[in-house]
């Protein structure tokens, strides 16, 4: 049996017209779910939407009274809850003090602190309303660096609105890094965004299992499309499918909102995603909710989404020299080249880059390999460093996991033993010629069994609004669930598209094969996945001194 990679390589020239939703994604959004290592609100990329926090009490200290020490003073804890290895380094004194202001249209960007080293630059920043403030939202369209040429160097930013101090506290994360010891670069945010949480009441029913559409036209809104699935252990899925008449809408984070009869807004599951764009410019979100939290008497939905109100087009650039040399000289790399034998794809630990606020390993493997393993740790002399799969893909050869350097430092890497840690293992396979017959299709759900490699399979299929729903369920945990399923027309191979992907806990699946007419189908499995959650790899990468 072929593994998937090793047949995707084969089929890279052959045009399936498969969709695909983004894996890797969903993945690297439940993996940072998980690295929150300090309490306090969850943080998120900009643009998202916001909440407010107020700093720990005798903290309070005036911007402007000593900007030498500005940024030590700021408590950053919340927001660098995700960057344990920029807040380890700040509390230690380290990172290059800029202290640069500009004002701008009522409006002063400082640049406080920044961390230069050979696995990202990170910029702290605050932005204060001379006037008195509400704390409405604001994000920008555009926010970067721009090298000595004028190239544009993107990043991520996010930043909170400071109550108690009246004033955003913010950081960029670019995963550029100074060639040399230095750089001149200007930090630039153009065309600031007065941002808008709207919140409308739509008349959805949750006892009603067949797809509900609201023509909404208003507030930059045109229709809202809700699909939902009653899923096991009393959980349900509610789809939604939004189309945006109003460009100022900004298309991130739309969801439906569930209020109970208190008017508090009723949680959904971890593994719900938002963010997904259609074929047609509709935006997809998928959220799981206890089901009997819906149906409870008094809930309300409504749709909730951020929206432009004003655009002012003015940027705030500072302009920066950038040195590295104070990270340096607590950093260092080390090309390993250390061969994994029992992953596939001749894969290796190529190199180690180790700064006072990130570990970064980088895994070479051949092309369009996958890295089989999903949860990953450094232990460094017993000290263990929680890491996550980068996003970053420009090389197909190339596989960058990051770890913050949380309660250790560069020195403690170069001296003691370390060794790198895969646990949960999720190997793809790809299904064999045996089919599974599904007859009499209808409205009416209907269940059928198979077997892939031994593995028991439980399929259920119905119609619904023209499509056809495949569900695919197995009682063996080894089994993580069918990845996508297809059929023969002819020669012709045509794929479904795979929905709720990695949302489940269990290896529960689902394909849709839209505008379907036929009564019978002969279904093949394209992949699946084998679940190995106690395998674990262990691979020394420095003995120690």
């Amino acid at each position: 049996m072929e593994r998937t990679e090793q047949k995707l390589k084969k089929g890279m020239k052959a045009d399936h017209n498969m969709v695909y939703p983004n894996f890797e994604q969903m993945w690297s959004s439940i993996e940072q779910d998980e690295l929150k290592i300090t309490e306090g609100e969850t943080i998120e990329q900009r643009p998202r939407r916001r909440k407010k926090f107020a700093l720990v009490a005798g903290l309070a200290v005036a911007l402007m009274a000593t900007p030498v020490y500005a940024a030590l003073n700021y408590d950053w804890s919340n927001i660098l809850s995700y960057r344990a290895g920029i807040q380890s380094a700040l509390a230690q004194g380290l990172g290059q003090t800029i202290e640069q202001s500009i004002t701008k249209d009522g409006f002063t960007l400082t640049v406080h602190t920044a961390f230069i080293d050979d696995n990202r630059t990170f910029l702290l920043y605050s932005l204060k309303p001379e006037a008195s403030w509400d704390g409405e939202e604001i994000g920008f369209e555009f926010t970067g660096l721009k090298d000595a040429k004028g190239n544009f160097i993107e990043g991520n930013y996010t930043h909170y609105w400071n109550e108690e101090l009246g004033v955003f506290q913010g950081y960029f994360e670019t995963d550029w890094v100074v060639e040399g010891q230095m750089a001149d670069v200007e930090f630039t945010m153009e065309n600031m965004q007065f941002i808008s949480n709207e919140k409308h009441f739509i008349s959805y029913n949750p006892n009603d299992l067949t797809t509900q559409v609201f023509p909404y036209q208003k507030g930059g809104i045109g229709t809202v499309t809700i699909q939902s699935f009653e899923q096991d252990e009393g959980k349900v899925l509610l789809k939604s499918a939004v189309t945006l008449t109003d460009s100022k809408v900004r298309n991130t984070g739309i969801f439906i909102e569930a209020i109970n009869d208190r008017k508090n807004s009723i949680e959904n599951e971890k593994r719900s995603f938002l963010g997904n764009q259609g074929p047609k410019g509709e935006y997809y979100s998928q959220q799981l909710f206890e089901s009997d939290a819906l149906h409870q008497e008094g809930t309300k939905f409504q749709i909730s989404y951020n929206r432009v109100l004003e655009t002012k087009e003015s940027d705030w650039s500072i302009k920066l020299n950038l040195n590295k040399k104070q990270l340096e000289n607590a950093s260092f790399k080390q090309v390993l080249d250390i061969p994994i034998d029992n992953v596939p794809g001749g894969t290796k630990i190529h190199e180690m880059t180790v700064t006072p606020t990130q570990v970064r390993l980088i895994l070479t493997q051949e092309k369009y390999e996958t890295f089989p393993y999903r949860d990953y740790q450094l232990d460094v002399g017993g000290t263990l460093l929680t890491g996550y799969m980068s996003g970053k893909g420009g090389n197909p050869n190339e596989t960058e996991l990051r770890f913050e350097m949380n309660g250790l430092n560069a020195a403690s890497l170069e001296n003691q033993s370390v060794t790198f840690v895969a646990k949960h293992r999720v190997e793809g396979l790809y299904g064999d010629d045996n089919s599974t017959r599904l007859t009499n299709i209808s409205a009416k759900p209907q269940s059928v069994t198979s077997n892939i490699a031994g593995y028991p399979i439980s399929w259920t299929y119905y119609m619904k609004d023209n499509n056809l729903y495949v569900e695919s369920l197995s009682s063996d945990p080894g089994f993580a669930g069918v990845n996508q399923t297809y059929y023969l027309e002819g020669k012709e191979e045509i794929y479904g598209t795979p929905e709720f992907m990695g949302m489940l806990e269990n290896n529960k699946r689902m394909d849709v094969y839209e505008n379907f007419n036929k009564k019978e189908l002969e279904i093949l499995v394209y992949n699946y996945l084998i679940n190995k959650p106690n395998d674990e790899l262990r691979m020394p990468l420095i003995s120690g001194k």
